[in-house]
């Protein structure tokens, strides 16, 4: 039932998506419209709607300048297909787009060349998302994701209904002029699997991607703007590199291509023909080889590329003889008109042929919505269309930050004792880097512009020799091309070699990382990819340690290599790398989104974030959805939550391995032979080894907190509880609550005087873990949350990891949990969710931990590393061995932990996943979390949810849906794992 229920659940959340991406379904109400259009346009009319002409360029000044009244004539004269958006205000530009619809007889198509979202154009009020290549450097396929949906709905809301993005060119030439930073670098599998995701944000929001620029414009050092680059590759030679993204979108349902003009003799050998009028490369390598049936773009015929060696008219009848679908920017419109009803009266062009044509541009409108009058609201525009933008650049922008060199222990991160200086390189006054280090560690400021000479640098150099605990070096101000070294000088140049040499010194580059070749011996270098107040606030955050550095190289300069990226800022870091790093399949990783958000879909859990390790590297790591329902706060890989029963083994079950190997703990001994105040009770016998099992015969749950409630209000008894701390209430169950000291010794003899159940029996009870963290303290004398604490958190640099979160972290990092309306009566954030634990003042056996998806992955690191990370050893092998085995004949338990059912293969609804080895242990949390370990593939796993948010355990989806365990087989499918051992 689990598993029709999660596969029915994706069914609906795939529906949706492909309902969005079916541009091309031909239904009856379709084919009706497309025929009747079709029919009411002349034969004029009907070539140009395979037209798609420019409405805007940029002036000298780089201000628009618009073609609206030739546009408007286009339109009137020759019932253009479609309008292409540059340059120009939002508002200015959705008013045109408003008026042209309006006059219209059939809906224009909207398209917009905008790779990094309508800022790209609309760069006077509307900020871009990140280029490619930024992107490219980021370790998280979902970010990429988000970033295409934002896009897609940035169109939607600006009345744009093709995109033309991705660029999936490979950038594999470091001095191409066109590409570079449009790519997302130099590795095939990233540049598809990105495009793809891309893709899919933009058209799960029903607007059209277009995978650019075909068959593959990464290897030129030719602008085809200016002339056409020529690329002298073999056919094997291409489809093994080039083409590699194109059929990896094409197969994943992208609607739409844009020919390159390019020149590629082993596609066609005729002297200057570019590959957009070629007919063996769009008819017979695109249409043919590669069986792609969406539209096919030409890129812009007014380049020179083409322009060079064909006329305007010209060009465009021979993009329609290659076999393309809709001319870019023409130029001679009525040329190309006349040229091409010419050549179909000839029988140079076939009629049925441009009849489908012209139909299958009509039926993707319909399906565009563009059947009904469309209509751009233009109040709030603006602010529309920036909403998103800003938070995902910063997620870029912390995600991206790569370090690829360093060498000076102790150098970062910073710190308010050390003498600190900035250089600001590129620059000649303050800007955001330089004012927070000298807001936040009184840093002295320095700048040396472009425009400075070797003496100044030489001077400068000298001034701060031995001066400085740490310099910081900022290169700003970078070109995007690289043409003239990026812009930087040669006495800029050798300012960063020098002062790397003479001064304890990071180098921050912000700009295209093959700049990094003007900088190859820097000791210490990082690259923040872009330079606005977003990435050097970034570059600020990691520098003060506020995040690790993911991101990894995305092209190959110097001697680094695509990939390439270090762990700094942390003691004891826990490493990233990509899933093809560790030869895991990431094209199956989407599956993982698709589980995760169909949990938020269908009100699992408001957020959840999930993370998968192997061999000790995170390759998965990833946030989804919010805090709470109704909330603008998105989760994220840093949001704390509360483990609940994960408590279990992530706090008292690793205390009592360590005390059982240090000889303080026997478990064959009785609860009476460690806690005195058990002794004359019918829980003093119970072995140790038993209660780990849970089969000591304890009972399973004591509600604690109803014999503080009135049965008729509802409403806490007097005496029990005051909002205000003091000598005699000062154990703090929830905000402004706090109970009456003396009730503890209460609880506890109330678990004494519950009856036992048939001894040797299997009843999963939080008991057991309460009596085991009052062992661990007893034997330690310290507090259970001070020994773990000490003994693991703290060494093991877990910063989030730990008990009573609201005394260390703001309540904004920390999810909600459940709006109790029975005991505390109040919202719960940052406060134990169990009522039990939190009557024992947040610090108990059983619950009360919390910790984000990184800190926790360490511990279990720790496990399957044998007892090690990172160099110290905190367990013996054998203790982890003996603990995390089977040891009971009635039940799947291990000591403490939780195992695979021993049947898993042949049972209708495997635990914790169908692929888990036996060899596998973890736990799961009633807030809807869980960990587990798969040693027979290094692999550890951590689904962390509120899924109690706001209306507690009534809320069941996760278990029902058996997300968990769906996720955990996908990252078992991953890594080539089809069977449990």
């Amino acid at each position: 039932m689990k598993g029709f229920m999660i596969c029915l659940s994706f069914m609906l959340y795939g529906i949706i998506s492909f309902a969005q991406t079916s541009f091309y379904s031909e239904t009856s109400q379709a084919k009706h419209w497309v025929d009747s259009v079709y029919k009411s346009l002349s034969k004029e009319q009907r070539i140009a709607q395979l037209m798609v002409v420019r409405l805007s360029s940029r002036n000298p000044d780089g201000s628009a300048k618009f073609f609206d009244d030739k546009v408007t004539e286009q339109i009137k004269k020759y019932n253009i297909g479609a309008i292409c958006l540059f340059q120009g205000n939002p508002v200015v530009q959705a008013t045109f787009v408003n008026n042209f619809q309006r006059m219209a007889k059939t809906p224009l198509m909207i398209c917009i060349d905008g790779e990094t979202g309508v800022g790209m154009r609309m760069y006077d009020s509307v900020m871009k998302f990140p280029d490619q290549l930024t992107m490219g450097a980021v370790n998280d396929a979902g970010l990429i994701y988000n970033v295409g949906k934002a896009m897609g709905e940035q169109c939607k809301r600006a009345g744009i209904q093709v995109d033309y993005a991705p660029v999936v060119d490979i950038n594999n030439n470091p001095d191409n002029p066109v590409i570079g930073y449009r790519s997302f670098g130099e590795d095939k599998y990233k540049v598809a699997l990105y495009g793809t995701k891309i893709m899919q944000g933009l058209q799960d929001v029903g607007v059209m991607a277009t995978a650019k620029h075909f068959p593959g414009h990464g290897d030129v050092s030719v602008d085809s703007h200016l002339d056409l680059p020529v690329i002298n590759k073999t056919k094997e030679q291409l489809d093994s590199l080039e083409l590699y993204p194109f059929r990896q979108l094409f197969e994943a349902g992208v609607g739409s291509v844009m020919i390159a003009h390019l020149s590629i003799p082993a596609i066609d050998s005729t002297a200057h023909q570019p590959t957009s009028l070629s007919k063996n490369n769009v008819t017979g390598l695109l249409r043919n080889e590669l069986g792609f049936k969406g539209i096919s773009f030409t890129d812009a015929l007014e380049m020179q590329g083409v322009a060079k060696y064909y006329p305007a008219g010209e060009a465009g009848f021979q993009s329609i003889i290659a076999g393309n679908d809709m001319l870019c920017l023409p130029g001679d419109v009525p040329g190309t008109i006349k040229r091409i009803l010419t050549a179909i009266k000839k029988g140079e062009l076939d009629k049925n042929d441009m009849e489908a044509r012209i139909k299958k541009v009509l039926l993707v409108k319909y399906h565009m919505g563009l059947a009904s009058a469309p209509w751009v609201d233009i109040d709030h525009l603006t602010v529309d269309l920036n909403k998103d933008v800003p938070a995902l650049r910063k997620a870029i922008a912390e995600n991206a930050l790569t370090v690829l060199k360093s060498t000076q222990p102790g150098l970062l991160p910073l710190n308010k004792t050390a003498r600190i200086a900035y250089v600001g390189v590129g620059t000649y006054k303050p800007n955001v880097l330089a004012t927070l280090l000298k807001d936040n560690y009184n840093a002295d400021l320095y700048y040396f512009d472009y425009t400075k000479d070797s003496d100044a640098a030489t001077s400068l150099v000298n001034s701060l020799k031995a001066k400085y605990d740490k310099v910081i070096i900022g290169v700003h101000n970078l070109s995007k091309y690289p043409a003239k070294q990026f812009g930087l000088s040669n006495a800029a140049i050798q300012l960063v070699k020098d002062l790397q040499q003479a001064t304890p010194a990071a180098t921050l580059l912000f700009g295209n990382p093959y700049a990094v070749k003007y900088l190859c011996t820097a000791t210490d270098l990082a690259i923040c990819y872009e330079d606005d107040a977003i990435f050097q606030q970034a570059a600020f955050d990691w520098l003060s340690a506020k995040f690790i550095a993911k991101g990894t190289l995305p092209v190959s300069v110097c001697s680094f290599k695509a990939g390439d990226g270090k762990l700094i800022l942390e003691d004891n870091a826990l490493p990233f790398t990509t899933p093809a790093a560790l030869n895991i399949n990431d094209g199956l990783l989407y599956k993982v989104d698709s589980i995760a958000n169909a949990g938020i879909f269908n009100r699992a859990y408001p957020g959840c974030v999930v993370l998968a390790a192997k061999d000790g590297k995170v390759f998965f790591d990833k946030a989804y959805g919010y805090m709470t329902y109704d909330s603008t706060d998105p989760v994220k890989t840093t949001t704390i939550f509360d483990l609940a029963s994960v408590t279990k083994i992530s706090a008292t079950n690793v205390s009592v391995m360590k005390l059982y190997e240090d000889g303080l703990l026997d478990i064959n001994k009785t609860l009476g032979d460690y806690l005195p105040w058990v002794a004359n009770t019918d829980k003093a016998k119970l072995v140790i080894s038993d209660i780990l099992l849970h089969q000591a015969g304890l009972k399973a749950f004591i509600p604690f907190y109803e014999e503080t409630i009135d049965t008729v209000t509802g409403l806490q008894k007097p005496g029990f509880y005051k909002s205000m701390p003091d000598d005699t209430f000062d154990i703090r169950v929830a905000d402004t609550l706090y109970m009456r000291h003396d009730w503890r010794d209460t609880m506890y003899a109330r678990i004494l005087q519950s009856p036992l159940t048939k001894e040797g029996a299997y009843i999963y009870s939080d008991n057991d873990f309460i009596f085991l963290g009052k062992v661990v303290e007893q034997i330690t004398g310290k507090t259970l949350d001070t020994y773990a604490k000490e003994t693991f958190y703290d060494p093991m640099n877990m910063r989030t990891t730990g008990f009573l979160p609201d005394q260390s972290f703001e309540l904004n990092n920390i999810a909600p949990t459940e709006r109790e309306r029975k005991f505390r009566l109040q919202q719960l954030r940052g406060t134990v969710h169990d009522p039990g634990s939190a009557m024992f003042g947040g610090v108990a056996g059983h619950a009360g931990l919390f910790s984000d998806a990184y800190d926790l992955a360490k511990l279990y690191e720790m496990l399957l590393n044998g007892g090690t990370f990172n160099g110290k050893q905190y367990l013996k092998k054998g203790t982890i061995d003996f603990f995390t085995a089977y040891h009971s004949e009635i039940s799947r338990r291990g000591y403490g932990f939780d195992k695979p059912e021993k049947d898993n293969a042949t049972r209708e609804e495997p635990y914790p996943s169908k692929l888990a080895s036996p060899q596998t242990y973890g736990h799961t949390g009633y807030t809807g979390t869980c960990v587990w370990v798969d040693p027979a593939y290094n692999l550890v796993y951590i689904f962390l949810s509120n899924r109690v948010y706001p209306d507690g355990g009534v809320n069941k989806r996760l278990g029902e849906l058996n997300i968990r365990g769906a996720i955990q087989d996908v990252f078992y499918e991953a890594i080539g794992q089809k069977n449990n051992l």
